[in-house]
């Protein structure tokens, strides 16, 4: 029987990295999708290429849509302010509004292609900023879709979404990917970070990737600007 496939949503972040690392360590022969929506920060798809080839992906590809010609989020828009002032209540301005719900279906569409059967996702309900697309409820309700809007899941191949991380804290997913050999250096979390990758160490992504370092008892292989 050949390997079964996976697609992998790789942002170039920790949480995505790690996720990339799960698929591989469960067996499967993974396929990474980066999406360029019009965010601000390029430098984590530079990442998610580096991460990909460390970790064996199969194939990396980068799809694109232009989230950034509607606005709304300080991740999209200049004129929004990154906040730096502290990981606060409800939901903040970095949301960008429908991205994992158009990043999951096209990952839908590249693994029927691929004729895979899961795609793992590294969303996370503990340690975040408040996103509603990174709930337990989200990711139910999107596989629930996906079975009925594909033609593999008519046909009776379930597509698997995996959220492995969702209930983790950052300590908890630094500590998974360390033992599968995650090297975090590669990887860019940072909402502003420049051209070389270098962190601002200020905003909601820096704190709460600093804390988890922290909490891990890990060093912090973050470069900083």
């Amino acid at each position: 029987m050949s390997t079964p496939r996976a697609l992998v949503l790789l942002s170039g972040g920790l949480d995505s990295a790690t996720c990339l690392a799960i698929a591989r360590a469960e067996g499967f022969e993974t396929y990474a999708l980066s999406v360029e929506y019009g965010q601000r920060h390029a430098a984590e798809l530079a990442a998610a290429r580096r991460v990909a080839t460390a970790l064996g992906a199969v194939a990396h590809r980068v799809a694109h849509v232009d989230l950034g010609q509607f606005g709304g989020s300080a991740l999209t828009d200049p004129a929004l302010a990154v906040p730096t002032g502290g990981v606060g209540a409800g939901i903040p301005i970095t949301y960008v509004p429908a991205r994992n719900t158009i990043m999951l279906s096209i990952a839908m569409a590249w693994a029927e292609v691929l004729g895979a059967d899961h795609i793992y996702v590294g969303v996370n309900a503990v340690d975040y900023s408040g996103y509603p697309d990174c709930r337990p409820a989200f990711i139910e309700a999107f596989e629930k879709m996906a079975n009925l809007a594909t033609k593999a899941g008519v046909e009776g191949h379930h597509l698997a979404i995996h959220a492995p991380l969702i209930d983790l804290s950052k300590a908890d997913i630094i500590r998974r990917g360390t033992q599968l050999g995650v090297d975090y250096s590669l990887t860019v979390s940072c909402y502003q970070a420049d051209d070389d990758g270098r962190a601002c160490g200020l905003c909601d992504a820096c704190r709460l990737r600093k804390a988890g370092f922290e909490a891990a008892g890990l060093p912090d292989p973050t470069p900083y600007a």
